[in-house]
């Protein structure tokens, strides 16, 4: 494993967050903190969606932000989120995985 001048770890899979239920203005903060956390040490990142029941424009804001950041994997996607990122066409820039597995195993865009 090596690590690049910003202290990145270049060979390690990237990190799994996995958050649960609905992301809103309310609830959105401890998200924002465990990702800007995990891109403190990793260049690529996975958000398993599947457990998010809801999410409104700032967890949209959240994942499109962090999408130009760097390699943001989202994984299984619910119901909801797959709803939302199709009704505003984010579906078509994100890279959506439908396994866990796959989306640690893609190569960085």
């Amino acid at each position: 494993m090596t690590s690049d001048a910003a202290g990145h770890t270049q060979s390690a899979p990237p990190p799994v967050i996995a958050p649960a239920g609905e992301l809103d203005m309310h609830s959105i903060a401890p998200l924002e903190a465990e990702i800007e956390t995990a891109l403190a040490h990793h260049d690529a990142l996975v958000l398993d969606a599947s457990g998010i029941t809801f999410g409104d424009s700032m967890f949209l804001r959240l994942v499109l932000s962090t999408h130009q950041r760097t390699d943001l994997r989202i994984t299984a996607p619910s119901p909801a989120v797959t709803r939302l990122f199709r009704l505003i066409g984010a579906d078509t820039v994100l890279h959506l995985y439908p396994t866990l597995k796959e989306a640690l195993s893609a190569s960085s865009p």
